[in-house]
C-alpha cells in the first residue's frame, strides 16, 4: 500500500483501501448486472461447492453406499441443507479465513463444511465430506449448476423480454411501407415491421439454442477412472452412482472425462450467446442508421441531456453502449470458448482462471440487453419521413416493370425484347418520377391487365407480403 501511496501523482486521493470496483460492471452498471452475482460470482461458486458437497455426502448416506452408512434423520439433512441456505457474507470471510491457512479454495470448502457436522451429530462422518472427490469434481459441478441458473434466471428472461419489444415495434409498424437498401443504395421497397420481424426471427433462433443447451456434469475421480471409489469400495455400481448423482442435481452425466470434465458444452452455450450477441450488434448498427436518417424519432427523457454542448440533440447512446458491450461480451465468450475445450493430458488449470471470468461475458451482454431494450421502447415511427424518402425514389419500379416485362415475354406479347437493359437505360444514373415511369410503362405495348397493374403500382405498395411475413417471427420457437 505505501508503494502505491507513493507513487500517486501530486494532489491525488489513495482510494485502494475504499472498497470500489475495478470494472463498470461492479460499480456504474452494477444495477442491471446484480442478478448475475447470485449465480456467477466468486461468492456464489463457494455457495454451490458447498450445495455440491453437501448434497454428495447426503447422497451417500441416503444410498448406503460405504459399508457402515445409513440414511440421515429429516433433522440432519435439514441441517446439512441450511449451511447452504444460510450461506452469508460472514460465510465468505471464514471460507476465506481458512483459505488463507489450506491455500486451496476447494479444500477450504471441505473443511467448512467439516466444522458444521459436530452440531448435527455427525462428526463421525467428517471422513465422508468430499468423499472420492478431486476439486475438479467439486467445480465442474458447480459451475454448471451456477451457469445453467444465470442462463436460466436471468440471461434468457432479459432475452426474451428483449425480442418481445422487438415483436411489438414490427407489429407497429408492420403496414408501414419502407424503402429498402441494398449496398446503402435504393432497392425494392419493404416495411418497417417486416424488417423488424427479420432481426427478432433471428434472435428466437439462438435463443431457442441456447434455451436446448445440455448442462454436462462428472463426478469420477483424480482422472476420470473412479480408481479411488473402486480401490475403497469394490462392490458399489460407481457409475450408476455418478450418473444417479449429477441427474440428481438436474444436470446430465457426462460418463467419459479426464481429470477435467471437457466444457465442451459450455464452448457451445458460449457461442450460440456469442452469435445471440451479434445479431444483436446487427439490429444496433441497423437501428442507430435508422435514426441518423429520420426513420425513427427518439423520445426525449424527462431532464436527460443529448449532448453538453448541443441542446438540440438527442443521442442514440444506449445502441452505442449497447455495441461496445456486445463486442466485450464476445471477446471474452470467444477466449472461453476457445480456452476451456484444451486441457494438458489429464489435467491443467487453465480453465480455473477462465471460468472465473464467466460473469464478466454475460454480464456484458445482460448489460447490451437492458440499454438495446431501453433505447427501443424511446422510439417513434416516423411514418411521415419514411413515405417521403419511398415519393423521391420511383425508379425502384423498374425491378417490376422488367420481371412484368419478362413475365409478357414468355406469355407471346410482342415487343417485351431486353427488358433489363431498358429499364436500365431509363433509370441508371438518375431520378424517375411518377409522370415518367407511367409514361415509359404506357409506350412498352403490354397486355390491358398488365399495363393496369403496373400503372396502380406505387413505391408505397411495391412491397409484395412484407405485412404478412411478420407472422413468422411471432410463431417462430424462442
Amino acid at each position: 500500500m505505501s508503494h502505491l501511496e507513493n507513487t500517486l501523482p501530486s494532489g491525488r486521493t489513495d482510494l485502494s483501501a475504499s472498497n470500489l470496483a475495478l470494472g463498470p460492471l461492479d460499480g456504474r452498471y452494477a444495477p442491471v448486472t446484480a442478478p448475475l452475482t447470485n449465480y456467477l460470482s466468486e461468492a456464489a461458486l463457494n455457495r454451490d461447492r458447498i450445495h455440491v458437497e453437501v448434497e454428495w455426502f447426503i447422497y451417500l448416506c441416503e444410498h448406503a453406499v460405504l459399508p457402515g452408512l445409513t440414511p440421515l434423520t429429516d433433522e440432519q439433512k435439514s441441517g446439512l441443507r441450511a449451511i447452504v441456505t444460510e450461506f452469508n457474507a460472514d460465510s465468505v470471510t471464514e471460507l476465506a479465513e481458512i483459505e488463507a491457512v489450506t491455500v486451496h479454495d476447494v479444500k477450504a470448502v471441505e473443511y467448512y463444511i467439516g466444522r458444521r457436522l459436530e452440531a448435527l451429530g455427525l462428526e463421525h462422518l467428517v471422513p465422508l465430506v468430499h468423499f472420492g472427490c478431486t476439486s475438479e469434481d467439486i467445480n465442474n459441478l458447480s459451475y454448471a449448476l451456477g451457469i445453467k441458473d444465470a442462463v436460466e434466471n436471468v440471461w434468457l428472461p432479459a432475452a426474451r423480454d428483449l425480442v418481445q419489444v422487438l415483436l411489438d415495434l414490427a407489429e407497429t409498424g408492420r403496414d408501414v411501407p419502407m424503402l429498402s437498401r441494398t449496398h446503402g443504395q435504393p432497392a425494392t421497397p419493404t416495411t418497417l415491421g417486416k424488417e423488424i420481424a427479420v432481426l427478432a426471427y433471428r434472435l428466437k433462433r439462438q435463443i431457442s439454442h441456447v434455451a436446448a443447451t445440455e448442462f454436462l456434469g462428472k463426478i469420477n475421480g483424480a482422472t476420470g477412472t473412479y480408481a479411488a471409489h473402486y480401490a475403497s469400495v469394490p462392490g458399489a455400481d460407481w457409475q450408476a452412482i455418478s450418473r444417479g448423482f449429477v441427474e440428481h442435481l438436474g444436470l446430465s452425466w457426462n460418463p467419459l472425462t479426464t481429470q477435467v470434465e471437457s466444457h465442451d458444452w459450455q464452448a457451445e452455450l458460449y457461442s450460440d450467446v456469442a452469435h445471440f450477441n451479434r445479431v444483436l450488434h446487427n439490429l444496433c448498427t441497423d437501428v442507430w442508421s435508422y435514426i441518423s436518417i429520420g426513420f425513427f424519432r427518439q423520445i426525449p427523457v424527462a431532464g436527460a441531456t443529448g449532448s453538453s454542448t448541443m441542446p438540440h440533440k438527442v443521442n442514440p447512446i444506449r445502441f452505442e453502449n449497447a455495441e461496445a458491450n456486445l463486442e466485450l461480451s464476445n471477446a471474452v465468450f470467444d477466449s472461453l470458448a476457445s480456452t476451456l475445450v484444451t486441457s494438458r493430458w489429464q489435467r491443467d488449470l487453465t480453465d480455473s482462471s477462465a471460468q472465473r471470468n464467466i460473469g464478466v461475458a454475460f454480464g456484458h451482454s445482460v448489460l447490451a440487453i437492458s440499454n438495446v431494450v431501453k433505447g427501443l421502447q424511446r422510439l417513434d415511427i416516423a411514418a411521415d419521413v419514411i413515405a417521403a424518402d419511398l415519393e423521391s425514389n420511383w425508379e425502384v419500379l423498374a425491378e417490376a416493370i422488367q420481371m412484368v416485362m419478362r413475365a409478357e415475354a414468355i406469355a407471346g406479347t410482342p415487343g417485351m425484347e431486353n427488358p433489363y437493359e431498358r429499364l436500365k437505360e431509363l433509370t441508371r444514373g438518375h431520378r424517375v418520377d411518377a409522370v415518367r415511369l407511367k409514361e415509359f410503362v404506357g409506350t412498352l405495348g403490354l397486355s390491358a391487365e398488365a399495363q393496369e397493374r403496373l400503372s396502380n403500382l406505387t413505391p408505397h405498395t411495391y412491397n409484395g407480403i412484407a405485412a404478412q411475413l411478420v407472422d413468422h417471427a411471432k410463431d417462430a420457437q424462442g
